[in-house]
């Protein structure tokens, strides 16, 4: 399997006034194409540190990164991921569309290419016939979907995605994570997606990665065997059950288990 993100003794310390902060040591990871693989562990152990340093948002201090071949700062440079923060972060006074084509506008598409991909990326996401409204008429799980859009519009082969859902109620996340699963299904891309919640690292991955505490480590990788095709009720079964099991053990293992984090 082709590498898309390969990490070798990768670590990163921010410089502070009142100190070092080791944010990840010693990591070696890779994520092959085509994988779904979720990062999980307590809050500050690394997770988001990682996604950013994939998108050259960070710079490591040790170790070698690479996306796709290249250097991270190559990699942004050819627009080689989209990237999903936590909030939706659109502009509320764009329209859908307008917050969608946001992308391709700066990339000089041309308004025909842009019409083609935005018309394809709402249906992709189920928002088509939305296309004319504000953020502010949609609800929070709509705006989410519109970011992954966004995130879509100009093709990339990876998404990184950074807790995207963990502010909507459970309900609505458990329908997202199920259209994110057509959504990964329908374009075969590589998706990297950072979670606090064991049953969604579960129900989404074919590979989960279970981080440490502060420095961030990883204390173990767990490549699932369920089928590719989800629906919700998975979860009830012994397969799930026994991945969850090895995941919550990992997070015991490496300190880091609390009930209130996942």
């Amino acid at each position: 399997m082709t590498a898309v993100v390969s990490a070798r003794h990768l670590g990163l310390t921010f410089r502070t006034n009142d100190g070092d902060v080791v944010a990840l040591s010693d990591v070696d990871l890779e994520i092959g194409k085509g994988e779904f693989v979720s990062f999980i562990g307590p809050s500050g152990c690394g997770k988001t540190t990682f996604l950013r340093t994939i998108a050259d948002l960070e710079q490591p201090t040790s170790g070698t990164l690479t996306v796709n071949g290249q250097t991270p700062e190559t990699a942004r440079r050819d627009r080689s991921y989209g990237y999903v923060f936590q909030a939706p972060a659109l502009y509320p006074w764009r329209t859908i569309e307008k917050n969608v084509a946001l992308p391709l506008e700066i990339m000089g598409y041309s308004a025909p290419q842009q019409a083609e991909r935005i018309g394809r990326t709402l249906d992709l996401v189920n928002l088509s016939g939305f296309e004319k409204k504000f953020p502010w008429q949609l609800s929070g799980g709509m705006q989410q979907r519109a970011s992954i859009a966004r995130a879509l519009a100009f093709d990339a082969d990876l998404l990184l995605m950074d807790e995207p859902f963990g502010a909507l109620d459970e309900i609505v996340r458990d329908h997202l994570n199920s259209e994110l699963l057509k959504l990964w299904a329908a374009t075969g891309k590589t998706i990297c997606f950072v979670t606090h919640s064991i049953p969604e690292a579960v129900y989404l991955s074919t590979k989960i990665v279970v981080m440490s505490p502060r420095p961030g480590r990883v204390t173990d990788v767990i490549e699932s065997d369920l089928p590719r095709e989800r629906p919700l009720d998975i979860r009830e079964t012994p397969e799930f059950l026994a991945i969850a099991a090895r995941v919550r053990e990992g997070l015991r293992a490496g300190h880091s288990y609390d009930e209130g984090a996942v």
